[in-house]
């Protein structure tokens, strides 16, 4: 064999080896999909005085199959402290793989007095099945058992819960909150505290819940 030939079978060697390195270097990678948990520190409702300064409690992330200790950062961008209101403040976490984690908190911005309390059964439009159980969570904070009111003989697994914040005598604020079928928004949220017959009342904007303004009246 003469010398040019051997040059020849020398470079298509070379090509061939540098080829198969390149696809060595390219080889893709499957993962498993792990959610980074993400854990708010206390409560994670709160209640702070209108033009107060907030201070966002720390929160811990852990990924529980990659084993990975996160930084769990808080999105403050939605909270104006100088406006009564409910604000949802998300904290995420994302793990090496870019899976994101999140849990809420609720911040009630209000200077309503903390002996206000709005607990127990109410009934809409008097429907003794379209019932609804608000619990208080923080100073002007409470939580309804049943956003829409819909009936829990029936529609037992359209009923939602929701939270919602005491911003004066007559008005409330369901805010921007995330729920499991969708972002709920609302509109018309009035709150009336006459003796012997507290209600409150909002228009829900959720996929499914129509326009229409719904009264709970407060039970004995």
């Amino acid at each position: 064999m003469n010398m040019k030939k051997i040059l020849i079978l020398s470079l298509i060697a070379g090509i061939a080896f540098a080829g198969c390195k390149k696809k060595e270097n390219n080889v893709s990678m499957l993962v498993t999909v792990s959610y980074p948990i993400v854990t708010i520190n206390g409560s994670q409702y709160v209640s702070i005085n209108v033009g107060s300064t907030f201070t966002p409690p720390s929160a811990t992330a852990y990924d529980t199959f990659y084993k990975e200790n996160l930084a769990a950062v808080p999105n403050l961008g939605v909270l104006n402290t100088s406006v009564p209101g409910l604000y949802t403040v998300q904290y995420s976490a994302k793990n090496q793989y870019g899976f994101i984690g999140t849990a809420n908190l609720y911040v009630a911005v209000t200077n309503i007095s903390d002996s206000l309390d709005l607990s127990g059964w109410y009934l809409r439009n008097g429907n003794t099945a379209e019932v609804a159980f608000v619990t208080k969570l923080a100073r002007g904070m409470f939580m309804t058992s049943n956003l829409g009111g819909d009936d829990t003989a029936t529609q037992a697994t359209s009923v939602l819960p929701a939270v919602f914040a005491v911003t004066s005598d007559t008005t409330i604020d369901l805010g921007t909150q995330p729920t499991s079928v969708g972002t709920l928004t609302a509109t018309s949220e009035t709150l009336s505290l006459a003796v012997g017959d507290t209600s409150y009342s909002y228009a829900v904007d959720l996929t499914g819940y129509g326009t229409e303004i719904r009264t709970f009246v407060k039970q004995p």
